[in-house]
């Protein structure tokens, strides 16, 4: 699909599942999405002009990101918006309506895949109905292939739905590196939050049923993500283990301290050791071994008192055993509370909308969403923000290989959203 002009939504939900790009690589997503908005008139940032560089986190080596542009190249992406992005992914779209006098409306969508293999088989939908994930080691498995669509279809829809006569200016954030907490923060280290009115993000799925909005998702846990590295000397196991530093000695004494935190009176911590790798043979003395933490807070000053234990705890390991440590911040999150304008704008919205049959006002999310830095930046300078749930029947959890969701949610978050968005000019 070199265009997705005359898709429909669920179309383009498909074909960007069947391509899934994860943080930082979402070359061939960013530039259908311009493709997309530049033939509707939007204004383009694209790349740099849309993301703090200097402000990424968890950013793939110069030959990981050379490699997934290639791949966007040969699944026959726009090569005029590849151009443009100079290696960077992430673009918003600008555009003014009516006379341009009503308020300034951000919506923030997600595009970035994870890296886990899909299931493959026939009681997966996507694998039976073909469009299952064509690069074996990635897949869409959180819905953001979704949420982009939703993005791309409210677009068309204030485009071309005469019913939907909003007056006012509306950015379109369409984020890369959500997974790991890595693209929020230096999307909101630009000039594009200023003057925004109302914000808006949206999720689907997350364990609700089809025809359920949560107006006001907010408080995640904030987040923070560490890659380590233990450097040490090898040595025969069994000859010379004396000559050793065992740098796997040193990441097994950090994990059972580090799962040994104490817990916080004042609210949910949480850590977690989600990889270790060590490439040694078993009589040899492990020289290097790499790790990725996290660790979740309650509130921001909780999460940073965990990444000050953490610290202490990989720094002591490494001396324990002689070893030399490295650290670099991967991800990174912080938490939110929703406005309550907002919340009641999202549900006198939800309630015109016919498929929508149930409607929370207010609810904790509590996992963790870098839209977070956004949300934050926009209440800082007066705007007003929340975080929309869409209900989408999800049939597997959230990040499993078996995760797909309710397609005709798609329509459902675009018309919430586009109702939305005209109520902030008459509110």
């Amino acid at each position: 699909m070199t265009t997705i002009h005359n898709a429909n939504i669920v179309e383009i939900r498909r074909d960007l599942h069947a391509y899934p790009e994860t943080g930082w690589t979402e070359f061939r997503t960013t530039a259908l999405v311009a493709a997309e908005l530049d033939r509707l008139g939007y204004k383009l940032y694209l790349g740099s002009d849309a993301i703090a560089v200097d402000e990424r986190l968890g950013v793939p080596s110069d030959d990981e990101l050379a490699g997934a542009l290639r791949r966007a190249q040969e699944a026959d992406a726009p090569e005029e918006y590849l151009d443009r992005m100079n290696g960077v992914t992430g673009l918003i779209g600008e555009k003014r309506f009516g006379d341009g006098t009503g308020p300034t409306v951000g919506v923030r969508v997600d595009m970035d895949a994870l890296d886990r293999t899909e299931a493959g088989d026939n009681t997966h939908r996507p694998a039976q109905e073909g469009f299952a994930s064509r690069y074996p080691d990635k897949m869409h498995a959180c819905g953001h292939d979704g949420h982009t669509a939703i993005g791309i279809g409210i677009a068309r829809t204030l485009e071309n739905d005469d019913e939907a006569e909003f007056n006012g200016t509306l950015k379109l954030f369409f984020q890369p590196a959500e997974e790991g907490g890595r693209g929020g923060l230096p999307m909101s280290r630009t000039p594009h939050l200023e003057n925004i009115d109302y914000f808006f993000a949206l999720h689907l799925g997350l364990g609700n049923e089809t025809g359920k909005i949560i107006a006001g998702y907010d408080r995640p846990l904030s987040n923070a993500k560490l890659d380590v590295e233990f450097s040490g000397e090898p040595a025969h196991a069994g000859k010379a283990p004396e000559k050793g530093k065992n740098a796997l000695q040193a990441a097994a004494t950090a994990i059972q301290n580090l799962y040994a935190i104490p817990r916080h009176s004042d609210g949910a911590t949480r850590i977690n050791v989600g990889k270790l790798t060590s490439l040694n043979a078993q009589n040899v003395i492990a020289e290097r071994t790499e790790m990725r933490v996290e660790v979740r807070g309650e509130t921001a000053a909780l999460n940073e008192s965990m990444l000050d234990a953490a610290e202490r705890i990989l720094i002591h390991s490494a001396a324990m055993h002689n070893v030399n440590l490295e650290t670099e911040l991967y991800g990174k999150s912080t938490t939110f509370v929703s406005d309550q304008s907002a919340i009641d704008i999202v549900t006198k919205a939800a309630s015109t909308i016919d498929n929508v049959d149930e409607i929370v006002e207010q609810e904790t999310i509590g996992a963790s969403e870098d839209a977070s830095f956004l949300i934050n930046r926009v209440q800082e300078l007066g705007g007003k923000c929340t975080y929309v749930g869409i209900g989408a029947s999800n049939t597997a959890g959230h990040h499993t290989a078996y995760f797909d969701i309710d397609e005709t949610a798609l329509q459902i978050g675009v018309d919430v959203l586009v109702q939305t968005i005209t109520r902030c000019a008459i509110e």
